[in-house]
C-alpha cells in the first residue's frame, strides 16, 4: 500500500483476517500494545473513540507541587478498589497464546497495568515501567505499591470510604475531587519522596528498556500494533525501526493512528483488540 492510500480492511475485521494471518507466514512477529488492549478489562483509554479528554500528570508537576502528589496518592488508593476486579481480557490471553505457540517473539507494551504478565505472556518489555512498584527518589529503595497504599490508609483514616465512588481514570487510578489535607506517604527507610516506578509525561524511556524493545523487532518478521494511536514518540520510533528492516506492519485500533496511510502498513483494522486478536489466534490454530 502506498502512502496516502486508503487503509486496508477498516470496514470488517473478518475481511482483514487473511492478510493479518499472512503476516506470520515468514516467522514470529512482535506485538506493540497500548491502552486500547486494556479497555475491555475496565481501564479507560486516554485517546480512544468515545473517551473523554484526559490530561496525564507531568513529572514536573509531581515533583514540584505537593498538591499533585496528594492527587496522585489519593487517586492511586481509591483506584485500587476498582482494580480489585480488573483481570486480563481475551486480547491479553490471545497474545499470551500466540507467544506460547511461537508466533510472537514477545510483547512490547506502553501500559503499566501488568495485565500481559498476568495473562501468561513471558517476554514482556514494559516501555513505561510497572505501576506495581514504587521507589524513593533519594536512595532508590523499592516497595510494592500495595504496601505503600496500606501506609496511606494509616495516615489517612476514613479517606477511602469517603471517596470510594470516584471515577476510575486511564492510568487505572481514580479521579478524586477533594484531596486537600491528604497525607502523602514517604519512604520508611530514608523519609524521602516516593514515586511510582513508571515513565511520566516529560520523562524519557530508559535506554536499556528501549534497546530490549528494539531487539525484539530486530528478530521479528512483522510488527503488530494493537490498541495504540501511536501518539507517543517512543512507539513511532519502534515502527520506524520495523520500516528500516523492511518488515510488514499491521495496525489494530479503534480510531485513527499516527501511521495510517504509511506504505509499511500492510493491514489496517479499525476494530477492537479483544475480538480481533482472539479471531487471529483461532485462525492460526492456537
Amino acid at each position: 500500500m502506498q502512502a496516502g492510500s486508503e487503509p486496508f480492511g477498516t470496514s470488517s475485521t473478518a475481511d482483514a483476517l487473511d492478510p493479518l494471518t499472512s503476516l506470520f507466514g515468514a516467522g514470529p512477529a512482535t506485538i506493540l500494545t497500548g491502552a486500547g488492549i486494556s479497555t475491555d478489562s475496565g481501564i479507560p483509554d486516554y485517546r480512544g473513540a468515545g473517551s473523554p479528554p484526559r490530561t496525564p500528570m507531568r513529572i514536573d508537576q509531581f515533583l514540584d507541587d505537593e498538591r499533585y502528589r496528594q492527587r496522585f496518592w489519593a487517586g492511586a488508593r481509591v483506584g485500587a478498589l476498582h482494580r480489585q476486579g480488573i483481570e486480563p481480557n481475551a486480547g491479553h490471553r490471545a497474545v499470551a497464546a500466540l507467544e506460547a505457540a511461537g508466533l510472537l517473539n514477545g510483547v512490547i507494551t506502553q501500559n503499566v497495568d501488568g495485565l500481559h504478565r498476568r495473562a501468561g505472556s513471558r517476554t514482556v518489555v514494559e516501555l513505561h515501567g510497572s505501576g506495581a512498584t514504587v521507589r524513593c527518589l533519594p536512595a532508590g529503595h523499592r516497595w510494592q505499591r500495595a504496601e505503600v497504599l496500606a501506609w496511606f490508609d494509616v495516615a489517612n483514616p476514613g479517606f477511602v470510604e469517603r471517596s470510594a465512588d470516584a471515577e476510575i481514570t486511564s492510568d487505572g487510578d481514580a479521579d478524586v475531587a477533594d484531596t486537600a489535607g491528604t497525607v502523602v506517604p514517604v519512604c520508611p527507610a530514608c523519609g524521602g519522596m516516593l514515586r511510582p516506578d513508571v515513565v511520566y509525561f516529560g520523562e524519557h524511556v530508559d535506554p536499556q528498556v528501549f534497546a530490549a524493545a528494539g531487539d525484539l523487532i530486530e528478530h521479528a518478521h512483522g510488527l503488530v500494533v494493537a490498541g495504540s494511536s501511536l501518539a507517543v514518540n517512543t512507539g513511532v520510533r519502534l515502527v520506524h525501526r520495523a520500516e528500516r528492516r523492511g518488515i510488514p506492519v499491521a495496525v489494530i485500533n479503534r480510531g485513527p493512528t499516527s501511521i495510517d496511510g504509511r506504505g509499511s502498513v500492510r493491514v489496517r483494522i479499525d476494530g477492537g483488540t479483544s475480538e480481533t486478536l482472539s479471531a487471529l489466534a483461532e485462525r492460526l490454530g492456537v
